[in-house]
């Protein structure tokens, strides 16, 4: 085997200590300060801190939890736990007192490690609020920037390659309309998930791929797994802003930039700041998923930015990677679609009635395959989301093309029922993104009488100051000649669509706000 072949191992720390072994100076991490590290500089930072968490009274087969920004800090942790032969628990940022509170209760983690002040906020304290709470039952470390260390001359052996169908990571879904579902992961499906992804998308030895969204979301551990098994570094910013990640990517040269349809946006609008210079002139394609792409986006990336535009891919928390698309392939797949189902995965299309729907037909997207959880970590709740043969039920709409490409078209909760008639909220979202005046839009549902619904448009105009009025939108979707039933009945501007520190807006709390009352 040559440096430049991927590296695949059963366990993610074997695939640790097999990057070490085989290019120990490949950079694998660099972060917008310039601090830099290597394969073996990882390997041996994730012992030293594996053997202080030790000292410290960490033992194979506890649970921890994590709530840290995008450091070299927290890929040495995750690292340093796997080592022990920890369940991980990483939780979104944004997590407070609520929503942590009810994580830390249900996984009984024993330990939980916070940043100290983080962007204002002060999660040592909510730490400690939270462990008093709950009668001491779990530890809070601060990680600052640093871990503890000790010589691992005492550690125990790392866990064996027949341990990786063992859950290992417990990654917490949004929460945004109930309690957060725990998503359980193995080494076996986050090796499968990243395998998919670097083999579809050509992850190249030497890329460089800039992460500006949170860590702890499961596509974190997706990059960083990829990475090390390529020979892929990895460009850290801890908090995504335009013009700052776009510096820092420039700097170290990044070819691959991931995120969600809200990041892709953000480099666009930068671009057309600086219509002169290329805001990220090494880019080969941008990636990634957690909620569906406007079709032009694709094109605004390829011929605005460069590159190959964007593979945009459908996954999920209890997934991952579930479908993605192949940068190579042609514009029309990359618009239009999430691409075909990766290795070690398949996808069915349900009908009402319980039967398969035919291509080109929308029903709910099932899935099944190697990197699908082992099940949500309270059991009560899997009843719902696996059918009879095991497939998950995504709650996507959507259907498969003959040659087995996926297009999601909807959740089966942003389905708008107007007098009878199902609408796609995400047709007239992809319309009005193509609007001069739009930068984005949320289509919703709200409550109505004489409809049941309503079709409410909720835009983010490019320009504050213009206006634009149902007249307007009316006009433009009439021009457009889409069915009159589609066109929406309310429309309302918004200084910025609310989001999840992901990306992905947050429609419950628009159909809060303008629900009739």
């Amino acid at each position: 085997m040559t440096e430049h072949e991927p590296i695949w191992t059963n366990t993610f720390w074997e695939l640790v200590e097999a990057r070490a072994a085989a290019t120990p100076d490949l950079l694998v991490m660099i972060d917008e300060t310039g601090r830099e590290m290597t394969a073996a500089g990882y390997r041996d930072a994730a012992l030293r801190a594996a053997a202080g968490f030790h000292a410290e009274g960490v033992r194979p087969g506890a649970t921890v939890a994590w709530q840290m920004p995008t450091w070299i800090e927290t890929m040495v942790l995750l690292a340093a736990l796997a080592r022990l032969g920890v369940r991980q628990v990483p939780v979104l940022p944004i997590y407070r007192d609520r929503e942590l509170g009810f994580v830390m209760a249900q996984t009984q983690a024993s330990m939980l490690c916070v940043p100290g002040t983080w962007r204002g906020v002060d999660y040592a304290d909510m730490a400690t609020r939270l462990r008093a709470a709950a009668g001491d039952s779990f530890t809070v470390r601060v990680c600052d920037r640093a871990l503890p260390d000790a010589d691992p001359g005492v550690l125990p052996p790392p866990p064996a390659p027949s341990s990786a169908r063992d859950v290992r990571w417990i990654y917490y879904t949004s929460g945004t309309t109930a309690d957060p579902k725990g998503a359980q992961h193995t080494d076996f499906s986050a090796m499968s998930a990243a395998r998919a992804f670097a083999e579809r998308q050509h992850v190249r030895f030497g890329d460089r791929f800039g992460i500006a969204f949170p860590f702890t979301h499961v596509g974190g551990l997706n990059n960083l797994i990829a990475g090390l098994a390529a020979g892929m570094g990895l460009v850290l910013v801890e908090a995504f802003d335009p013009e700052k990640s776009a510096a820092v990517f420039r700097a170290h040269d990044v070819t691959i930039v991931g995120g969600a349809p809200a990041f892709y946006l953000s480099f666009i609008e930068l671009q057309r700041k600086h219509p002169g210079d290329a805001v990220l002139p090494k880019l080969r394609f941008m990636t990634g998923g957690g909620a569906p792409m406007p079709p032009e986006m694709h094109l605004e990336v390829k011929h605005e930015i460069g590159g190959l535009g964007v593979g945009h891919g459908w996954g999920m928390t209890e997934s991952c990677i579930t479908a993605i698309n192949d940068p190579t392939d042609t514009d029309e797949h990359l618009m239009h679609t999430s691409g075909q189902a990766v290795r070690g995965m398949q996808i069915k299309v349900v009908l009402p009635d319980g039967s398969l729907a035919p291509a080109g037909v929308d029903g709910e997207m099932r899935i099944f395959g190697d990197s699908v959880m082992v099940g949500y970590l309270d059991p009560v709740v899997n009843a719902d989301a696996f059918d009879a043969d095991g497939w998950f039920r995504t709650g996507d709409i959507g259907h498969l093309d003959q040659n087995g490409y996926v297009r999601i078209t909807g959740r089966m909760k942003d389905i708008i029922i107007r007098k009878g008639e199902n609408i796609s909220a995400k047709e007239i979202e992809d319309l009005l993104y193509t609007h001069p005046k739009v930068l984005d839009a949320a289509v919703i549902g709200l409550p109505d009488r004489e409809r049941g619904e309503l079709v409410c448009a909720v835009v983010e105009l490019r320009d504050a100051t213009d206006s634009f009025t149902l007249a307007d939108l009316t006009a433009f979707c009439v021009d457009a000649q889409i069915m009159r039933q589609k066109i929406p009945e309310q429309v309302e501007v918004v200084d910025a669509l609310p989001r999840t520190a992901t990306g992905k807006i947050l429609k419950t709390d628009l159909r809060a706000r303008f629900a009739p009352r």
